[in-house]
């Protein structure tokens, strides 16, 4: 790869799976050492670290945290800072996704999804800002092409993205010039595990993107690389998605 990350720390939350995961080994294949935060996927997230500590020693550090717990954001950060003090990136990918139908939304769906998708790094962001600016480092969120505009059914999930997209812009003016703060707004990715979108709706989807497919992570890898090592760059929502949201 390259060495543009050489000797920087990031930290990856949602990292041992799915677009966490290509995040995860593209940052670390650019020389950076990788906290590897997770849920509840243990397993993955084992061998994410393996892999990446196979490949250089000590350079990777898997680390179980709710997001939602108040202890989480200083309990990741900490650790962090413990193992090679300092943080130069963080990349807020955990996320929670599913649909919420207007007059059946409860509370709970509010708190989890607002929680997962705003508020976690928020704090993630103000915990980590002194220290980051230290580095002279940078946050990478990522949001959603329906942060600008909402998915129908997922009334709670575009509303939690549009802020998400409100708090990178927010965040670059409040951290500047120390920390530089951006996202990449995803599109068609990699369909949801869970079978929420159809044969018919995907195909769908693909007849409505200008490059007719569904992306890799490793785009959304690359657009975080980009964003990672760009000096000048800041404020900034990047959408990777095969020119889909020209057609929403």
């Amino acid at each position: 790869m390259d060495d543009t990350l050489q000797g920087k720390v990031a930290l990856v939350t949602g990292a041992a799976r799915r677009l966490g995961a290509a995040i995860a080994r593209r940052l670390h294949a650019a020389g950076a050492n990788v906290v590897i935060h997770y849920r509840g996927a243990e397993s993955d997230a084992a061998q994410l670290e393996a892999q990446l500590n196979g490949l250089r020693k000590g350079s990777a550090l898997r680390l179980k945290a709710d997001l939602l717990a108040p202890i989480a954001p200083q309990a990741l950060i900490g650790a962090a800072l413990e193992r090679w003090k300092r943080l130069d990136l963080l990349v807020n990918c955990a996320s929670t996704f599913y649909a919420t139908a207007v007059g059946e939304i409860e509370a709970a769906q509010w708190e989890e999804l607002i929680g997962s998708n705003l508020r976690a790094p928020l704090f993630l962001a103000q915990t980590a800002a002194p220290h980051l600016a230290a580095a002279r480092g940078s946050i990478v969120n990522i949001a959603d092409i329906h942060a600008e505009r909402p998915l129908k059914g997922y009334l709670v999930y575009s509303v939690a993205k549009a802020g998400l997209a409100a708090l990178t812009r927010s965040l670059a003016l409040e951290l500047a010039p120390g920390v530089r703060v951006n996202a990449v707004a995803p599109g068609a990715i990699a369909w949801p595990e869970d079978g929420q979108f159809g044969l018919a709706e995907r195909e769908r989807i693909v007849a409505t993107t200008p490059l007719q497919r569904i992306g890799d992570p490793a785009d959304i890898a690359q657009a975080v690389h980009y964003l990672a090592t760009a000096p000048f760059v800041t404020g900034h929502l990047l959408a990777v998605d095969g020119g889909r949201s020209l057609f929403l």
